[in-house]
């Protein structure tokens, strides 16, 4: 479902700030995988995620994704394939708007816009169907302006029009981190349900490592622009924090575990 091939990316080229964030990347998802992404900061998890999505371009290499070649295609041409949820909980949605009026943005993506009324009853009917499972009481809110919900409300929300309509490729990039843990827990609760029951092919960037190890079935970990750790199946249901640290510290040339991954 995901294909990265031999991909390459250099920020600030012969620059005195260059930085090689990428580095003969390789990586591939087969259809309903749910990946779990960590690595310290400048590591290249997030430029791989952004690479994906097409908001940055890449130096050399292909992405695939079900078989199509996105690597030249701009952002919004690949929104039929990829849908994204970010760190920042405001991101994903029209605080102005209503619920409803968020929901039918994501309802209508990648269809022809025309003259009719915004949302129907047919429409209405379909996002209480799909909100209720949430159990977050929104489903009786689709008239509020998204900008009165929490943050909370909003991430879950924001990750219900990211599969509303069903992506090929569901980019989850460190979603909860803006969260305090108990809602955090939630909305990942919530994520889980939603992975698997439409099977969505999922790459989850996240600093929380019990997170990496706890959710999806296979779990990479990004050193210097290269996946260093790579665990999936019964192996990765066998890990630990404390046995993910040994390997880290096994392959990382310095042999020294940087502080930025030891997070609860």
């Amino acid at each position: 479902m995901l294909k990265i091939n031999n991909v390459s990316k250099t920020f600030n080229r012969n620059t005195a700030n260059e930085k090689k964030a990428l580095i003969d990347l390789s990586l591939s998802l087969q259809d309903g995988d749910f990946v779990t992404v960590i690595g310290g900061n400048g590591s290249g998890k997030s430029t791989m995620l952004n690479a994906v999505a097409g908001v940055i371009s890449v130096d050399a290499g292909k992405i695939y994704v079900d078989a199509d070649d996105v690597t030249r295609l701009p952002e919004y041409k690949r929104a039929p394939y990829v849908g994204r949820v970010f760190q920042n909980p405001m991101m994903g949605t029209a605080a102005d708007m209503m619920i409803e009026e968020n929901l039918a943005l994501a309802y209508r993506r990648g269809e022809r816009r025309g003259l009719s009324w915004g949302v129907t009853k047919a429409e209405r009917d379909i996002y209480r169907e799909h909100l209720e499972p949430l159990k977050l009481g929104l489903e009786d809110r689709l008239s509020d302006k998204t900008g009165t919900l929490s943050g909370g409300q909003r991430q879950a929300l924001t990750l219900l029009m990211a599969t509303l309509k069903k992506p090929k490729l569901l980019l989850l990039d460190e979603h909860t981190a803006a969260l305090d843990p108990k809602t955090a827990k939630t909305v990942l609760e919530i994520t889980e349900r939603i992975v698997e029951r439409d099977n969505l092919t999922t790459l989850m960037v996240t600093h929380n490592m019990r997170d990496a190890i706890a959710l999806g079935n296979r779990l990479v970990m990004f050193y210097e622009g290269s996946i260093v750790i790579d665990v999936a199946g019964e192996d990765k249901k066998q890990l630990t924090v404390e046995k993910l640290l040994q390997m880290f510290d096994s392959v990382s040339e310095s042999g020294a575990v940087e502080d930025s991954l030891l997070l609860p």
